[in-house]
């Protein structure tokens, strides 16, 4: 009689398994993140390379060097799409000119184009960006997840995703959901913001994804000895340096995007990207 009951109960357990589509061994929140990956890569099939620009740190100009490397891209004939994933503040819009500009509400989302550039952004979804964006983590990391199955990209070259600063659950669920080629680290002179590099870029590791460099930004012309301290012990390489400029500014508060603005800024992009796109580095 037991073994009968046993054996109605094991049937039972594999074909509720089977009904919900759980694997035996597997948690259920496991096999839904797999799955949703899966649905994120195939939705990205067409995208060649994805790069993510991070800090863990805000306020070293993590965005604005995003857009920089997106545009650069672009100038040199690559196919980019530039998504700003930072959900509490989403800047890219107000940087590039873009804040009255919205993306039709209707899935697949479809990215805006600026200047060559496939655009996406939460912001783009919110009606009034002087608002914050209240959200907590679980709910900040569904929005991510769904933001980035539900865009349709197209064929591009590369996709420069401008990532939420810090190491909390949205930087974490866009590691964990999107199979980054490698990271750009963004830092400036300051020890603080080189002991914070230092926390990303450890912390990219610790997701098995490769640094592919890291750029000094506001930077005299010469690179600190606490950025050279965030090269060295990341075992990384210097992909650049951005001088800080007066100039550049004013460019950012009327929405011009630099490397199409400023020779001198363009060519500090353009070292930069021919590390990133050629050579042992190339993603």
């Amino acid at each position: 009689m037991e073994d009968n009951e046993h054996a109605g109960h094991a049937a039972h357990t594999d074909h509720a398994q089977h009904q919900h589509g759980h694997q035996p061994g597997m948690h259920p929140s496991f096999l839904r993140v797999i799955q949703q990956k899966q649905r994120i890569k195939q939705k990205l099939a067409k995208v060649k390379h994805r790069i993510g620009v991070y800090s863990a740190k805000g306020g070293v100009g993590k965005t604005t060097v995003a857009i920089n490397l997106a545009f650069s891209l672009s100038k040199k004939g690559f196919r980019v799409g530039l998504l700003d994933a930072d959900i509490d503040c989403p800047n890219v819009t107000m940087f590039l000119g873009m804040e009255d500009t919205k993306m039709e509400p209707v899935m697949p989302l479809k990215p805006v184009d600026k200047e060559g550039v496939k655009v996406a952004s939460t912001a783009m979804l919110v009606d009034e960006l002087k608002r914050p964006i209240i959200w907590r983590g679980p709910l900040v990391a569904k929005m991510i997840s769904d933001f980035l199955e539900n865009t349709d990209w197209g064929e591009l070259d590369y996709l420069v995703v401008d990532l939420p600063p810090g190491t909390s659950d949205a930087p974490l669920s866009i590691m964990q959901l999107l199979d980054l080629d490698g990271f750009v680290i963004v830092t400036n002179p300051q020890r603080i913001a080189a002991m914070n590099s230092i926390r990303s870029g450890l912390m990219a590791k610790r997701m098995n994804a490769p640094i592919l460099g890291v750029i000094e930004n506001m930077s005299n012309g010469k690179p600190s000895k606490n950025t050279e301290n965030v090269v060295s012990t990341l075992q990384s390489e210097l992909l650049g340096i951005i001088r800080a400029r007066p100039e550049v500014a004013d460019l950012t508060d009327r929405g011009a995007i630099h490397v199409l603005s400023n020779r001198d800024v363009e060519k500090e992009f353009d070292t930069i990207i021919t590390k990133i796109t050629s050579g042992e580095r190339k993603v």
